[in-house]
């Protein structure tokens, strides 16, 4: 066990004098002051990024934030410029921080202390091999989207390369250029995944909420696929589909809604519960609440409908 360095020793046993009350030991579950916070912390003490992780973790477990000492990390690596803690190399764990860089890392971490999400602090989050722009209330992809974006091009992969035989007649299913509809497209990710790995391939990208619109279009403008995606501000139970038709009859529909049953509400996390609007996806009692009709364009006797979901979202899909 090594002994702390001075600068972080004393910012560390700062942290005894900060919560809310008596002095001494920080309580479990203690609240930081953290104007406090602001005013005792030492700027001018020489702390590399390996003690500064250590110190918010400090501070994140006593205001008892989840996943504290990952939190930590992923704050100081994206100042320092990486992706994660342990990529950064030895040089950069142990030189001294500059007075801006801990001030940048100190602004972060008071955001993550409101409970804000660590995307929603870096203001950027890894989808597969893109790095996306997040902003609240805009959704966080989940682990399992990756999945259904698998899922996809797995699909699309067996379409290109087989015929389909239906009872009443042969069908190739090779599509040179598929147009996909991705319902719910939040921050983008689903849908400039699949552009960036089918690239003959369209995507028509709806959301009822305006800000997932703006963020998926700035998401799709900074990845440069802007020219291959149509972005619609658009409510599926109440919207016209002739709009959804630009290209012709859509070959793929994809969604990965978010869904919160009604009686679990009240167990979200504070993350959940105070950036991200859950509340507007609130399923009822029954996985059924939700369901609206997908029409297949009729002119089309060889348009496929595939139904990706990963969620208890209901698509009925009318043959024509």
């Amino acid at each position: 066990m090594r002994l702390l360095t001075s600068p972080l020793r004393r910012m560390v046993l700062g942290l005894q004098n900060l919560c809310e009350g008596e002095g001494g030991s920080p309580p479990k579950g203690c609240v930081l002051n953290t104007h406090r916070l602001l005013r005792r912390q030492n700027f001018s003490a020489k702390v590399t990024a390996t003690e500064l992780v250590s110190y918010w973790q400090g501070v994140f477990e006593a205001n008892g934030i989840p996943e504290a000492q990952e939190s930590s990390e992923y704050i100081v690596s994206y100042i320092l410029g990486a992706k994660t803690f342990h990529s950064l190399g030895a040089g950069s764990l142990s030189t001294p921080l500059t007075l801006v860089q801990r001030q940048q890392i100190q602004q972060l971490s008071m955001k993550r202390l409101q409970r804000m999400p660590v995307q929603y602090v870096l203001g950027e989050w890894d989808f597969r091999e893109l790095t996306l722009k997040m902003r609240p209330p805009v959704f966080i992809p989940r682990p399992e989207t990756e999945d259904l974006v698998s899922l996809v091009l797995e699909e699309e992969l067996q379409r290109s390369g087989s015929p389909a035989v239906t009872a009443d007649h042969q069908c190739p299913t090779i599509v040179p250029h598929p147009v996909i509809l991705e319902i719910g497209c939040g921050s983008g990710a689903i849908a400039l995944s699949l552009l960036s790995k089918l690239p003959k391939s369209r995507v028509i990208a709806v959301d009822k909420e305006e800000s997932a619109v703006n963020l998926t279009r700035e998401n799709a403008q900074r990845l440069q696929l802007q020219d291959r995606i149509r972005i619609l501000h658009y409510n599926v139970f109440s919207g016209s589909w002739e709009q959804l038709l630009p290209w012709g009859p859509v070959d793929t529909i994809v969604s990965n809604p978010p869904y919160v049953f009604h009686g679990d509400m009240s167990h979200l996390a504070e993350e959940i519960l105070r950036f991200q609007s859950y509340c507007d996806f609130s399923m009822g009692h029954s996985p059924t609440s939700h369901h609206f009709h997908v029409p297949r364009d009729p002119s089309s006797t060889c348009s496929q409908c595939e139904m990706l979901l990963t969620t208890h979202f209901t698509v009925v899909c009318n043959g024509g």
